[in-house]
């Protein structure tokens, strides 16, 4: 992938015309990544069944191509049926659409990786997943409870060897299970283990963190651009406010004024202000809801750019607080949000 700053005359056009024509990006393995696509996660306890089914029918209605999801999120049935089901319409191709799966941590030796990719698939009903990742770079112990608890409710761990991993995700590549193969949550230290790896076949085509105005990434996101890896942006427009596992003492992303002022100008929410920066800054962006007309109105960015100054603006609201601390597994050898990035 060439970094839009990067280009020089023809190249900048081509590349612009590409972004704009095909609204994606080139990965470095020669496959494409979408630049918007619907984040799917949803607490399984307080979301009604067929909610995911109907929000991915009215994305793809909607023009949606990319669509972000995890055996963990419990829903990748209705991913799988919504998908299904719009090909038998004709609506789309199998080929059209891009589907991004996990790797819990309880799964993390090699020898589970593609048996789990493969009970992805089958509950998915799908033959291939478009990008595979490592959805933390940190081990649990390996069994059926997702997270594994001692008797005093402290979390067990598990030896982590990242290379030994990905190793196992270049495997399912070959075998033509995942057509790209990325990470999750890496840091720059874990990003350069893995492509320091002796032997290595393929590097991470992505790294997909936490990114938005107030948290943009600039280390790491210019670390990737020199290393071809794409940044894929989750809660692009902040996150639920759920004290468990999110610092709820940020203030709400889409209140923001000056988000709030440029969107005024063009007519447009806070929200598709925020994405639409992201985008522009190279950043894949997977905004998740269930509410169709939010939904519909997260895919509007495509008909207008902010300037120069908006985008200076933008990234001047950054505050280096991050929302998904994850602060439950810092004490994690592998946690990786100790690092500066």
């Amino acid at each position: 992938m060439i970094p839009y700053q990067c280009c020089p005359g023809k190249e900048a056009v081509k590349y612009f015309l590409y972004l704009r024509l095909h609204h994606r990006i080139p990965l470095s393995d020669g496959n494409s990544i979408p630049l918007l696509g619907l984040g799917t996660y949803a607490d399984p306890q307080k979301t009604p069944k067929g909610s995911c089914l109907e929000a991915v029918k009215i994305a793809i209605d909607a023009g949606y191509r990319h669509i972000d999801g995890a055996f963990v999120y419990f829903n990748e049935h209705e991913v799988g049926q919504a998908i299904r089901e719009k090909i038998a319409e004709g609506k789309i191709k199998r080929e059209d659409i891009f589907y991004c799966g996990k790797l819990w941590n309880t799964c993390h030796p090699p020898e589970l990786v593609r048996p789990t990719l493969e009970k992805t698939l089958k509950i998915l009903q799908l033959d291939y997943v478009d990008l595979y990742i490592i959805e933390l770079p940190m081990a649990f112990k390996p069994g059926d409870a997702l997270y594994p608890k001692d008797e005093n409710g402290k979390f067990i761990y598990h030896e982590t060897d990242l290379c030994a991993t990905w190793e196992a995700l270049e495997a399912c590549k070959d075998a033509g299970l995942a057509k790209s193969i990325g990470v999750s949550n890496f840091n720059r230290r874990q990003l350069e283990m893995i492509m320091n790896k002796p032997g290595l076949k393929y590097k991470p085509v992505s790294n997909q963190v936490e990114c938005h105005p107030y948290f943009t990434q600039p280390k790491l996101l210019e670390f990737c651009r020199q290393h071809d890896i794409v940044i894929v942006g989750y809660s692009p427009l902040g996150t639920s406010r759920d004290e468990s596992w999110v610092n709820v003492s940020s203030p709400p992303l889409l209140k923001d004024p000056v988000l709030n002022a440029i969107g005024k100008k063009y007519n447009k929410t806070a929200a598709q202000i925020a994405l639409r920066f992201n985008v522009q800054r190279g950043v894949v962006v997977i905004p998740k809801s269930f509410n169709p007309q939010r939904i519909r109105e997260n895919f509007q960015i495509f008909d207008f750019s902010l300037t120069e100054q908006e985008m200076k603006e933008i990234e001047a609201l950054n505050k280096n607080v991050r929302y998904v601390e994850l602060l439950m597994w810092r004490d994690h050898p592998e946690y990786p949000f100790n690092d500066e990035y």
